[in-house]
């Protein structure tokens, strides 16, 4: 499957996603992956995904994950989840221990 593909799957598959916490609105993305979430900070251009630790080694910009997120953003086609802030702790403890 080549990269365009992936990032076109990703997207109409709502696989990127952002969680906002309420009522502080302090929002984290993420990528689902295939049999992984990854964390995106597109302020930062960084993906926790294996393939961008290696590809910024290998010289590239950014990894497919990123390019979706920017893809989903434009297309308005991501999926927006609600947490309260209470949950935060929790859901950040939960995506760093997959990395």
């Amino acid at each position: 499957m080549s990269q365009d593909e992936r990032i076109k799957n990703l997207v109409s598959e709502h696989r990127v996603k952002l969680h906002v916490f309420e009522p502080s609105k302090r929002q984290v993305w993420t990528v689902v992956g295939t049999g992984k979430e990854y964390w995106i900070d597109p302020e930062q251009n960084f993906c926790s995904c294996p393939g961008f630790y290696f590809g910024k080694i290998n010289g590239k910009k950014e990894c497919y994950h990123l390019e979706a997120l920017k893809s989903a953003q434009k297309q308005n086609e991501l999926e927006k989840i609600s947490f309260a802030d209470e949950e935060y702790v929790d859901f950040i403890s939960s995506l760093l221990s997959d990395l």
